[in-house]
């Protein structure tokens, strides 16, 4: 799908969240990225063949101990 050069990271690569963003869907929490992922606020995603990607943050930094 994607045209971008250098091209964007796959739907099935680990890094698929750094591809372009091609529609923004903000008052909805959404985004599809140019690699076909549906990304969502919660950092849940929805992959190009039905799979589906728990959410994922992390800590918040003000709970994590130095």
């Amino acid at each position: 799908m994607c045209q971008h050069q250098p091209t964007c990271p796959s739907a099935e690569a680990t890094d698929r969240e750094a591809a372009r963003v091609i529609a923004c869907f903000r008052e909805q929490g959404w985004s599809l990225l140019c690699n076909g992922v549906i990304v969502f606020e919660d950092t849940g995603e929805l992959l190009p063949d039905g799979s589906v990607i728990a959410p994922h943050r992390g800590p918040a930094r003000h709970v994590l101990v130095a």
